[in-house]
């Protein structure tokens, strides 16, 4: 049986650490930033500020985007949104994000390919850079072709998701995953690219 081809980016799952909550931190977006942010996007600080995660500039991720709050320009009024519509030019107040910060998250993420039960334990890159404005979720999946032993990958397999709707080894696996090379872990580092 085929998989559901519906990206839906990183959505949380439960925690390593077994406490089961779900954590996560205020952030803030710089005003008038270009790019959108979706809700299940990997994010990181750049310049004190949250930015979306590029596998090709940036080294660690901080967490997982899970919406925003800020006065909305036009309305003044508080205003909270599953996704980040980028240049919005918000003058009162913040833009606060909300991230999933925990370095011992564990997430579900939908695979572009297959992956396969000996995949478990390597690393991966995510790719996709969308989002829908209606939904506000990420489109960001698992690059299935990138799944290595390399330390230098995003996120590290945990599993593949146990319920009767995911096959393994067929396009569009979803896997538990946690961010390999995270801010706060072993691999944060200062001085992130833009």
């Amino acid at each position: 049986m085929a998989n559901v081809d519906i990206a839906f980016g990183l959505r949380p799952l439960g925690n390593l650490s077994g406490t089961g909550a779900q954590k996560q931190y205020g952030y803030e977006i710089a005003d008038n930033q270009s790019g959108a942010i979706y809700q299940g996007d990997l994010v990181t600080v750049y310049d004190g500020y949250i930015v979306k995660f590029a596998p090709a500039t940036h080294t660690a991720a901080v967490g997982v985007f899970n919406g925003c709050n800020y006065v909305d320009p036009t309305s003044g009024k508080p205003t909270w949104k599953n996704y980040y519509p980028g240049s919005v030019n918000i003058t009162a107040g913040k833009i606060t994000a909300d991230v999933l910060d925990d370095p011992q998250q564990l997430f579900l993420i939908q695979a572009d390919e297959d992956i396969v039960q000996a995949d478990i334990g390597k690393n991966a890159d995510v790719i996709g850079t969308g989002g829908s404005t209606t939904t506000g979720l990420s489109t960001m999946e698992l690059d299935s072709s990138s799944v290595a032993n390399t330390a230098a990958l995003n996120l590290k397999i945990v599993g593949i998701y146990n319920v009767p709707s995911n096959t393994i080894a067929i396009a569009n696996t979803v896997a538990v995953v946690k961010i390999n090379e995270h801010l706060y872990g072993s691999a944060g580092v200062a001085g992130q690219g833009a």
